[in-house]
């Protein structure tokens, strides 16, 4: 028998069916058959009571986690949202394609394998989609970029690989991208949309360069924890709107944009890379945590670094005084963190007798200096006090 009478046969049943135990609501047959698709697919874990409401002899607009609007499905929270809940196992089944009225699909952290449906490219109507902390695996679609509306994409905490496909970033209104935690390679590709504020690909194994293709509304970048390399100066110069920015544990080199210290940024983190130069921020910097260490900046250690409440740049090659404003500060409580050690100091004016405040830590080790002050520092930095002497001459000269 040919296939769509088949399947014209089955939706007809379920209309039926649906008449007989829906008399005040009813759901689209397509939509109807989908939902039981997706539901052989997934099981609760034990200990997590989900699919309980999931009787296909009632409304399944009353489903826990389906919502309508009319007779079509809009929404699909898979899972019990409630912090602590197992979540589900299973596989997301390709049915979950016929929801075209679909708009938001989620499903809470658990243990739900395989790849993602290609069949979510025909979800013409999805503006959100986030799969996350489960355990997906392969690689992400490029029919994606055919859902011209999406706006979020999360599916962080995952065993996703391949490439993050170049026609993710042709989407126009994408504002959320979190695809951290997985194990996606080859390079960042550019994105179009002007809306996206949120870009997360932390702990992957991308390399190459950062694209210039960063949109100017990004304000929460994060890109540690992969082998991306090369400059970032023309990069980072043009997203003024930066709130937050961590490119911490990558191969970059170059100069730090002294720019990059009058956004409006709360927390930056470029510490184990390769940043090489002097730092020179144009302005007093107001971002209440700076962390440059493990890198091989140089030159003197600018004042305006003075108004930083947690400031780490051990690790590193500044030489010549420690500014006094940084001392003056650190004695007030208004530093809490003023990490020096592993550097090429040679001075630090600071009275011996003076107490350093309870709240406050500050760490001079491994200078070429003798330490004026006995400070407690972390044990990753070492027992030696000072540097060789033959080191500090050798860098001097």
């Amino acid at each position: 028998m040919n296939t769509n009478i088949v399947y014209s046969l089955i939706v007809w049943l379920i209309f039926s069916l649906q008449c007989r135990f829906l008399a005040h609501a009813m759901l689209d047959p397509v939509d109807f058959l989908a939902l039981q698709s997706i539901r052989k697919s997934l099981n609760d874990l034990p200990g997590s009571n989900y699919f309980a409401s999931w009787d296909f002899t009632s409304d399944p607009c009353n489903f826990a986690g389906v919502f309508c609007d009319g007779d079509r499905v809009i929404a699909l929270n898979l899972g019990d949202p409630t912090a602590g809940s197992p979540g589900l196992t299973g596989r997301l089944d390709p049915a979950i394609g016929k929801l075209s009225a679909l708009a938001e699909l989620t499903i809470v952290p658990g243990r739900v394998y395989g790849a993602l449906p290609h069949t979510l490219s025909e979800l013409k109507y999805l503006r959100f989609l986030a799969v996350s902390r489960n355990f997906i695996s392969g690689e992400i679609p490029a029919s994606l970029g055919q859902i011209q509306g999406l706006q979020t994409l999360d599916l962080s905490f995952n065993q996703l690989t391949g490439t993050v496909p170049i026609t993710i970033g042709k989407l126009p209104a994408l504002s959320n991208v979190i695809l951290c935690h997985n194990r996606f390679t080859g390079s960042v590709p550019s994105f179009v949309s002007q809306t996206l504020t949120r870009f997360d690909l932390k702990h992957n194994n991308l390399s190459g360069p950062l694209p210039l293709g960063i949109p100017v509304s990004v304000q929460y970048l994060s890109l540690s924890w992969n082998r991306l390399s090369g400059p970032v100066d023309r990069v980072l110069s043009r997203l003024n709107q930066l709130t937050y920015v961590d490119l911490s544990v990558n191969r970059f080199t170059g100069c730090i944009p002294g720019k990059l210290f009058g956004f409006p940024i709360s927390n930056l983190q470029l510490q184990r890379n390769q940043f090489s130069g002097p730092v020179q921020p144009a302005d007093q910097v107001t971002i209440p945590a700076v962390d440059l260490s493990f890198n091989r900046l140089s030159g003197e250690i600018s004042p305006l670094f003075s108004t930083v409440e947690n400031l780490y740049l051990n690790n590193n090659r500044f030489t010549g005084q420690v500014p006094g404003s940084l001392v003056d500060r650190l004695l007030a409580a208004n530093i809490q963190i003023l990490y020096l050690q592993h550097n090429y100091l040679t001075g630090i004016e600071i009275n011996p007798t003076v107490e350093i405040p309870l709240s406050s830590s500050l760490c001079l080790q491994y200078n070429c200096m003798v330490l004026p002050v006995q400070t407690p520092c972390p044990l990753k930095a070492g027992t030696e006090k000072a540097r060789p002497t033959s080191q500090c001459i050798e860098w001097k000269g």
